[in-house]
């Protein structure tokens, strides 16, 4: 199986390098590169703001008469992505950074000042006492004096730290585990008190039902008034109204049989019976048809009276 991607080329018998042609490029020709915003800028030309690691298309080349210690110096070429507006900075091998050329101002970069003014400083100062021995040791002088000043200073600390540092930490450390395991003991007594006084009332009241005595535990007495329930008339099937009807309906006629009213829904079939039976119970009739009378008019009278109590019933629900 072949390679996807072939490194190696094929050179015939007869190829000589000396034979290829050289190119003859100018020396400042540039190149089309891609890379991204070295640091944060700004352009000049219509304020638009180009974070780092930005991408661009940018164009390469070679700055000429420029060098550091041999180390070539490129410039790039990028166009502002609101106005296409020119920008160009090029590498400074010197400070491992990128320097701003034309076109935009760097931003964020006060600490890169600060050190250029720190270096700046100290080259100033070098060539004052290079010329002037006086200069070295007013120099000298106040190095010795800040010197002092700083030792004043931690001397200051370490006494303050001193101090501080008589609070005995383990001693804190060991009065608050004592406190601590004293207040898990007293819990743990009181723990064991109420598991104690726990197992004792329940032996108590297993001996209690256990006990051989004939004499029953006495009831305890019920409140009627508390059995009483103020929705109780509402359960009750029957109205009250109703139920003293009935009670003095009772008292003076007698209490009603519901049997007798249901005999009256139902005919029974009338059989034939014999003529000597027929005689027989006619002659019985005539006889006692003269006691009989007070009680069938009391019969009717409280079918009446019944009728009369329903349809009340019906029109009072």
């Amino acid at each position: 199986m072949s390679e996807r991607k072939v490194l190696n080329k094929y050179y015939p018998p007869d190829f000589d390098p000396a034979k290829i042609p050289k190119l003859k490029l100018p020396r400042d020709r540039q190149y089309v590169v891609r890379l991204m915003a070295p640091f944060n800028m700004r352009c000049k030309t219509c304020g638009e703001y180009i974070y780092k690691g930005r991408k661009f298309n940018a164009r390469k080349e070679t700055v000429q008469n420029e060098d550091y210690l041999g180390l070539p110096i490129f410039r790039f070429y990028i166009k502002c992505p609101c106005c296409l507006a020119e920008i160009t900075f090029k590498t400074d091998p010197k400070n491992t950074d990128y320097a701003m050329e034309h076109g935009a101002t760097r931003n964020f970069q006060a600490e890169k000042l600060l050190e250029e003014e720190e270096k700046r400083l100290q080259k100033e100062r070098e060539e004052e006492e290079l010329n002037n021995p006086m200069k070295v040791l007013e120099n000298r002088i106040k190095d010795s004096k800040l010197e002092m000043e700083i030792l004043e200073n931690l001397q200051e600390l370490q006494e303050l730290n001193q101090r501080q540092a008589n609070v005995d930490f383990e001693a804190m450390l060991k009065l608050y585990k004592e406190l601590e395991e004293e207040q898990r003991r007293k819990e743990q007594e009181e723990d064991e008190q109420e598991m104690k006084a726990m197992l004792e009332q329940a032996q108590s009241r297993r001996l209690l039902v256990d006990s051989d005595s004939d004499e029953e535990p006495p009831k305890p007495c019920l409140n009627p008034m508390a059995q009483t329930k103020p929705t109780g008339i509402l359960q009750d099937p029957q109205p009250q109204s109703k139920k003293l009807r009935m009670e003095r309906w009772e008292r003076s006629m007698g209490k009603l049989s519901t049997k007798a009213q249901l005999a009256r829904l139902v005919a029974r079939r009338k059989q034939k019976l014999d003529p000597a039976l027929e005689n027989r119970m006619e002659t019985q009739g005539t006889t006692a048809h003269t006691g009989s009378l007070p009680a069938a008019a009391a019969t009717t009278s409280l079918g009446l009276l019944a009728a009369y109590l329903d349809t009340e019933d019906s029109t009072s629900d």
